[in-house]
């Protein structure tokens, strides 16, 4: 396999589904959250040395399954096989799970990246001591070097677990869930992952996955939870897909394909995934871009024209999502000039560019988007609260009559405007973001990887709202790790390298393949 945690290596064909019958087992699953049914008679069941993607939309059940099978949420009713043992889904404690081999590594997999690699082995297991309770450092190191060897980790104890890649990271959770467990890659046990891959940028996305292939071979059996159809159909043996709670299919390899996995997220075919492109003569130019450098980027020069969906494309530190923080002033401006419809933006920062027709939407929703104590109302009111305030008095009225009306125009499902926005999926929660933005009618709209974390049919619906927005007029300046995704939303995309621009793509030479390549390449032509 090759250094996993630290370079590339050739993908393989997924495992064939093990044999032998279910090492899990769950039937009629149920758990409600109030009057909200999270699961409803749910049977799942998972087969030794296979692969298992566990897939559906957001509030789909996914991570309440995985909570309900971990303990750590207690079902209504139904029943739960696992490691020879059967008991009640309502009596099943944390203490069941792991005597019954489930070993869980989550989206934030607790690992501390300024300790080391050997101490984040130990967090949880415990560390070996002596006399005085002293912790006995070469044992903990021998350990933690056998663990590395057993799962192909490309480390050394004493390293800083920071030093790894994200991928290796993960790779250390995995490894410290599964130390306990017999046999190369962890055999023996349920390796249970949730939105393992969700934080990961594309490139490492690749080196987890083909770690979780090498363990599969090796005979670990692995639950893998994501909302990405791309790897679902590259590494699965079977797919689980929820809906609403419920079960709605599992598949083989065999009948794997993304149009079938859409159509059961989302309960119906999914025609249009992406809104069609809309070819025309450029109007005018909106932003450009002028030898711009700050952080990551280094010279950027770029034009977004009037009503055209402009995307950047670039590895990890080419400089793609600090061009965005530069042209809303987030970033300072170490050299360059931003200019909008011709004007220079000088001293620019993000109350300039929004006063300036500028709106932005970054990648973190949670940490830089949201105000998760507020209500959906307040949220989308966020960017503009001064039109409601009349003296010394705010018009909630006209508020929540505008609120209510951006729940309808913008596709966004909530009980009510006035229920709080952290009960939104996670789709829902993007639609509000934009919602507040685009009713501002923004000259210039700055996306930075707008559907990160958002299920199939959701992100649907966002990037048609996107396109409305530039048919009406508005500049886009989109940022997606996800670059089948650019070639299918965008008019043209930037290839970004070292912080400059290195090619631009136009169709019908417009594919994720191509974007790839560029981004990679050492010399390009576009």
């Amino acid at each position: 396999m090759g250094d996993v945690a630290g370079g590339s290596t050739p993908l393989r064909p997924p495992v064939s589904s093990g044999a032998g019958g279910p090492v899990v087992r769950v039937a009629n699953l149920s758990k409600s959250f109030g009057g909200t049914r999270a699961l409803v008679d749910v049977d799942f069941d998972v087969v030794p040395g296979e692969i298992h993607a566990l897939l559906g939309g957001n509030g789909s059940g996914k991570s309440t399954l995985i909570k309900v099978l971990a303990g750590v949420y207690t079902a209504d009713g139904g029943e739960i096989e696992a490691g020879g043992r059967t008991a009640g889904a309502g009596a099943w404690t944390p203490r069941d799970a792991f005597d019954a081999g489930l070993r869980f590594v989550h989206q934030n997999p607790g690992v501390f990246p300024a300790l080391s690699v050997a101490e984040n082995m130990a967090i949880g297991h415990g560390f070996p001591t002596g006399f005085g309770a002293r912790i006995r450092w070469r044992e903990l190191h021998e350990r933690t070097r056998t663990l590395l060897a057993r799962f192909h980790i490309a480390a050394t104890p004493e390293m800083p677990l920071g030093a790894l890649s994200p991928a290796g990271r993960t790779m250390v959770a995995i490894a410290r869930a599964l130390q306990d467990s017999e046999g190369d890659g962890g055999a023996g046990s349920v390796l249970l992952l949730d939105e393992p891959t969700a934080a990961l940028p594309a490139p490492e996305v690749d080196l987890l996955l083909d770690a979780l292939r090498h363990y599969a071979a090796a005979g670990q059996t692995i639950v893998f939870v994501t909302h990405r159809i791309d790897e679902v159909v590259d590494i699965a043996t079977r797919v689980t897909v929820l809906r609403d709670g419920r079960c709605v299919g599992t598949l083989p390899r065999s009948e794997v394909s993304e149009s079938r996995l859409v159509e059961l997220i989302v309960g119906r075919p999914l025609e249009h995934m992406y809104p069609e492109t809309v070819a025309g003569a450029a109007a005018g130019v909106v932003l450009e871009l002028r030898g711009v450098a700050g952080g990551a980027a280094r010279g950027a020069d770029l034009q977004v024209h009037r009503g055209e969906i402009l995307g950047l494309a670039g590895l990890l530190g080419s400089g793609t999502s600090e061009t965005l923080r530069l042209a809303f002033g987030l970033l300072p401006r170490s050299a360059g000039e931003v200019l909008l419809e011709g004007r220079a933006l000088a001293g620019l920062d993000p109350a300039a560019a929004m006063s300036a027709g500028v709106a932005y939407v970054p990648a973190d929703r949670g940490a830089e988007a949201i105000f998760v104590a507020m209500s959906v109302r307040e949220n989308l009111s966020a960017a503009g609260v001064h039109r409601y305030w009349r003296g010394l008095r705010l018009r909630h009225d006209e508020e929540r009559r505008d609120a209510q009306a951006s729940l309808r125009d913008f596709l966004i499902r909530a009980a009510s405007d006035s229920a709080p926005i952290s009960t939104l999926s996670g789709g829902n929660q993007q639609k509000v973001v934009l919602a507040r933005w685009l009713r501002r009618r923004p000259r210039l709209l700055l996306l930075d990887e707008p559907t990160q974390g958002v299920d199939v049919g959701a992100r649907a619906e966002v990037w048609t709202l996107v396109r409305r927005a530039a048919a009406e007029g508005t500049a886009v300046l989109v940022v997606s790790s996800d670059f089948d995704e650019l070639a299918r939303v965008c008019d043209r995309v930037a290839v970004l390298r070292g912080g400059r621009v290195v090619a631009e793509v136009r169709p019908p030479a417009l594919d994720g393949n191509r974007l790839t390549e560029l981004a990679y390449s050492v010399e390009v032509t576009a």
